[in-house]
């Protein structure tokens, strides 16, 4: 991906989870990220980081390298780590999750979003579109 899609996506965010400007957008970004490298094994983070552009798959790299990758928790854990990563509220934080979770799936053509269910537990699954973006 080029810097150009780096920053669609990150318009693509501000615009859907109506976030007030694009460090807002980045922040949401990050934090999503972040914690999905924390709960999906490390492999796939890497994957879905290969996936999309530098700068926003390093975020998946960064908590995806450390030993904590693939650790188990919930969708209220998985919502509450962004919310404080994120400077959010938690239903501010869950929708700007299921937003960013969105956009990714549309950025990777819906390559790795089957796999990522399948790592995910049901509730947490709730965020993750499925299946491939409509054409």
């Amino acid at each position: 991906m080029t810097d150009v899609q780096h920053h669609e996506l990150v318009g693509q965010v501000q615009a859907r989870a109506r976030l007030a400007d694009i460090g807002a957008a980045t922040s949401a970004i990050r934090a999503t990220l972040q914690t999905l490298g924390e709960r999906v094994p490390d492999g796939l983070a890497e994957n879905i980081a290969a996936e999309l552009p530098r700068e926003i798959g390093e975020y998946l790299r960064q908590t995806a390298k450390s030993p904590s990758g693939g650790l188990r928790f919930d969708r209220e854990e998985f919502v509450g780590r962004v919310a404080d990563r994120a400077g959010m509220d938690p239903p501010q934080a869950a929708q700007a999750a299921r937003v960013v979770l969105e956009v990714v799936g549309e950025a990777t053509q819906g390559r790795i979003m089957e796999r990522l269910q399948a790592a995910l537990p049901t509730d947490i699954r709730q965020l993750v579109p499925a299946g491939k973006p409509p054409a």
